[in-house]
């Protein structure tokens, strides 16, 4: 495996990490629109509360060794989704600002409007993320020299805002699951129930997302050839069956590795299939960065790679003794 092949691979597996990890933080976020009171509002932003910014590290991981690996992908990509990427940029912002800021004035329409913005920032973070992903795999407009020949409108092509559509469904039903790990009783039952609904719903979107895929993008699944692929869609095909399952018989963490384990294998499908591109050229083949020819030199790819293989330990260290010391259910005080 040479050095572009294992940087490609570990983008891809920060770009998981950060799907699983801030994808239930989203999920929790739309999920505050169908909360019945304050108190279970309190819950939902109590249950993120010490978790939510550090799985956000992730995304900037994401972003740091995209730009130190592939600059040209990382310029031409954020060129052409610089208005998409600032309305993300927003979206989190609010969010992060409304969980911080919605208990420090206790007014009835203080609490409600961050509460507001706490839902929508984090139904507009998931969209946009969808919409992102849908247009990576659709292919964008890159022309000669690697530049971007395409607009914002054209961003928002039908298949696009179907994977933005399956993407909110899918962390609608990842959050609800974690949510019923963190909540007890009457509550966490029917989060349960939230979630079936949410799974059907994604089943037949994410069909209907694979049926457009074929057509949108048939490169995928000419490359989509061997083992190795036909073992993931398995795997891929087993994590969806296991998450009703595992819901129906009370098996809360389970539903949620299940769900994990779903996102996860659709990234890693459609990154193995488009192997070795990074971004799709809509307007000729032979003008997508791959990560070959939008890579940097050997050596800053030794670079890159040392540094992220020093801080990539830290950071899931972090991550594993920030949800070992807030494990358990998550109860809130008057305070």
């Amino acid at each position: 495996m040479d050095l572009n092949t294992m940087l490609f691979s570990l983008i891809g597996l920060l770009v998981v990490g950060y799907a699983i990890l801030d994808g239930f933080d989203l999920g929790i976020g739309m999920l505050s629109f169908f909360a019945r009171s304050k108190e279970e509002r309190d819950l939902h932003v109590a249950s993120i509360g010490p978790v939510w910014d550090g799985n956000e590290v992730w995304l900037l991981a994401v972003a740091d060794v995209l730009f130190g690996a592939f600059p040209l992908a990382f310029s031409t990509v954020f060129s052409g989704f610089y208005l998409a990427f600032m309305l993300l940029l927003v979206a989190l912002i609010a969010r992060g600002v409304a969980i911080e800021f919605r208990l420090q004035h206790l007014t009835f329409r203080w609490i409600r409007f961050w509460d507001f913005a706490f839902g929508l920032g984090s139904l507009a973070s998931a969209l946009l993320l969808g919409l992102t992903f849908g247009n990576l795999v659709r292919g964008v407009p890159i022309g000669p020299g690697f530049t971007w020949r395409g607009t914002f409108l054209g961003l928002l092509n039908p298949y696009a805002i179907l994977t933005g559509i399956v993407t909110c469904v899918l962390l609608l039903m990842h959050g609800a699951l974690y949510l019923g790990m963190k909540t007890e009783r009457e509550l966490s039952d029917r989060l349960s129930r939230i979630a079936i609904y949410a799974y059907s719903l994604f089943l037949l979107l994410y069909g209907v997302a694979t049926a457009a895929t074929v057509f949108v993008s048939p490169f995928l699944f000419r490359r989509a050839r061997g083992l190795l692929f036909w073992g993931l869609s398995v795997l891929l095909v087993m994590a969806l069956a296991s998450i009703p399952f595992f819901i129906r018989t009370g098996r809360k963490g389970a539903a949620f590795l299940a769900s994990s384990m779903t996102i996860a294998l659709i990234i890693i499908v459609v990154a193995s299939s488009a192997y070795p591109v990074l971004v799709s050229s809509s307007l000729s083949p032979e003008l997508s960065l791959t990560i070959y020819n939008a890579a940097s030199t050997q050596g800053t790819l030794i670079l890159v790679l040392g540094i992220a293989l020093a801080g990539i330990p830290i950071m899931l260290a972090y991550t594993f003794a920030v949800y070992r010391v807030f494990r358990g259910p998550t109860r809130t005080t008057a305070h």
